[in-house]
């Protein structure tokens, strides 16, 4: 039910952002040649477009590489939190287990791993806010040289920016969903590692059949 929510709420926000690609899209070529006063330094219409993708592959590229270690600390976080609570339930019907030494161990193994999980989270957040910083003023850089010049007026360049920031804000898709993509992804390889034990457990019943 867990992975089946995640990924419908992926889902969701991936149909918005290229319902919004679709509507801002030609507004932002339009825009792009609208602007007066350009002659031989005049870019091209879809510069804007070009460089809104380039920016988001970019950031994306950013944070899979700083967040590459997230989806395996979730996955050994579902772990070590099933084996705790694991053992907490067999100590319901069983005196034996759940025994305060193996409780304690187990609970230290959970707190291992969170102050790890946040201790990588926290770069991984201190890279995305200063990406999504320079991702605010982004479309003005881009504007710079038109401002300078004095060939832009306030009400074009304000259309320009919020229409950038729409198309940029749907390129950006991933950037945004990747803590619910981390999620996904350690929810997928717990999947596959039960998996992986189930058809471990029916060779070994097999086997032990036929000899």
């Amino acid at each position: 039910m867990r992975f089946a929510s995640t990924l419908e709420s992926m889902g969701v926000s991936f149909l918005n952002a290229v319902m919004t690609l679709i509507a801002f899209l030609p507004v932002l070529v339009t825009l792009s040649r609208a602007r007066p006063g350009f002659t031989d330094c005049r870019p091209p219409a879809l510069r804007l477009v070009i460089a809104a993708i380039i920016w988001s592959l970019m950031g994306t590229g950013l944070l899979a590489v700083v967040g590459i270690k997230l989806p395996g600390l979730e996955f050994k976080n579902q772990r070590v939190e099933a084996a705790y609570r694991k053992e907490l339930v067999y100590g319901e019907d069983d005196a034996n287990r759940a025994t305060p030494p193996t409780v304690r161990e187990l609970f230290g193994a959970v707190r291992r791993n969170y102050f790890r999980l946040y201790f990588h989270y926290m770069y991984f957040n201190i890279a995305r806010i200063l990406y999504l910083q320079v991702d605010n003023v982004f479309g003005l850089f881009l504007l710079f040289p038109s401002i300078v010049a004095g060939t832009i007026t306030l009400g074009l360049m304000t259309q320009i920016t919020n229409v950038f920031g729409q198309v940029r804000g749907s390129f950006q898709y991933l950037i945004s969903s990747w803590t619910t993509l981390v999620e996904l992804m350690s929810i997928y390889k717990r999947l596959r590692s039960f998996e992986r034990e189930l058809d471990g457990k029916e060779l070994q019943t097999v086997t032990q059949t036929l000899s």
